[in-house]
């Protein structure tokens, strides 16, 4: 069989296939899905926190710098996220996914996004300076959403990941791709669903709305506050 008959018969199955799907109590693993038509659906708060302007720090930097500076900021991530109850679920070069659910799972994301923040102004960056005489500057911007999301498996065997399907997954990837003279940006289902500790400091709301003009003026958030880490 030659690799088009392969793929048609591939495409052909995917399509005309039934799903399964179930509703899932816990972030599923890639082991607990299978390949063909089967999916688990999680109300979830999606996550994304990518490095920006990573094409002019590699252009512009040697690659062990780079390389460091790549590597301190997804450490940091994704530690973070762990530390709120996120379960990591994807690594996109300079970018991860985290994954929150349960009652708290706003609150936990968005802590988690200020806590990002905090750890690039307050432990990477200082660390950076007093280790080379550069005049980089670390940017970053988290993205945060939640919605249901469906959630199945994609690739062949050995080389498949999950993929997330839904408008949280969709949405977060796409905050996360915001301006970063606000590090962390929320939806309006963020916002109104998460805890007034993670929304006021000191009486001062920490945030600004805005409208998502790309989302037919869809209400979201944006701020430049942290949360310290002890």
């Amino acid at each position: 069989m030659g690799l088009k008959s392969d793929l048609e018969e591939d495409v052909k199955r995917i399509y005309s296939s039934v799903w399964t799907r179930r509703k899932g109590q816990k972030v599923p693993e890639d082991t607990d899905l299978k390949a063909g038509n089967d999916a688990v659906d999680l109300q979830a708060t999606i996550l994304y926190t990518d490095l920006d302007e990573s094409t002019k720090l590699v252009d512009n930097y040697n690659d062990e710098f780079a390389a460091e500076n790549y590597k301190t900021f997804l450490q940091c991530a994704t530690k973070i996220i762990r530390s709120e109850g996120g379960h990591i679920r994807s690594f996109d070069g300079d970018r991860v996914m985290g994954v929150f659910i349960g009652g708290s799972k706003n609150t936990s994301a968005v802590r988690c996004g200020l806590k990002i923040n905090y750890a690039v102004k307050q432990i990477i960056q200082p660390k950076m300076n007093a280790q080379y005489n550069t005049k980089y500057v670390m940017k970053h911007v988290t993205g945060i959403d939640s919605t249901n999301v469906m959630v199945a498996k994609a690739g062949i065997r050995n080389s498949n990941d999950l993929v997330w399907i839904g408008k949280a997954a969709n949405h977060a990837a796409k905050l996360s791709a915001m301006s970063s003279s606000h590090p962390t940006w929320i939806s309006d289902k963020v916002y109104d669903g998460m805890s007034d500790d993670v929304k006021y400091s000191k009486g001062i709301n920490m945030w600004e709305e805005r409208k998502w003009t790309a989302q037919n003026n869809r209400r979201i958030y944006r701020s430049t506050y942290w949360w310290s880490i002890s």
